[in-house]
């Protein structure tokens, strides 16, 4: 099942590049004074909260942040960071990760989401905040 989600993500991704999205996506950023750390855990937070999957998230934000990364003089090593705390925001109901948390401890609906979803949501808003940090010294 694993090797079938990242397949997956990797074929949305290449139909995204192919189709010229990250091009779009490092033009749109391209004059703007944003952080591309920071266009990398947008893109891969939204994609989470839109898609469920974190790896599908991930995989897919690298595709789209690459041509923007190129262009620029960001620490490749944060854009994986920013990135992946992106991908791990709220996780919810679209996620299989949710329903295992729910299940396993036996929680109520509104006990996973006060719980998990806070939790990840937690963790990726502090990873982000960390790889600013990180990014004003790299």
């Amino acid at each position: 099942m694993m090797l079938l989600i990242i397949g997956g993500g990797g074929a949305f991704k290449q139909v995204l590049v192919d189709d010229g999205v990250g091009d779009d996506v490092a033009t749109l950023f391209n004059n703007t004074s944003m952080s591309p750390l920071l266009v990398a855990w947008i893109i891969a937070a939204i994609l989470r909260l839109c898609l469920g999957s974190a790896t599908v998230a991930a995989l897919t934000t690298a595709g789209l942040v690459a041509p923007m990364m190129a262009a620029s003089t960001v620490n490749p090593a944060l854009m994986v960071l920013a990135t992946g705390a992106g991908s791990v925001i709220a996780c919810h109901m679209n996620d299989a990760g949710f329903w295992m948390v729910k299940e396993y401890f036996g929680l109520s609906m509104k006990e996973t989401f006060s719980t998990w979803t806070v939790l990840t949501t937690v963790l990726s808003v502090t990873g982000l905040g960390s790889v600013l940090v990180l990014g004003m010294f790299f």
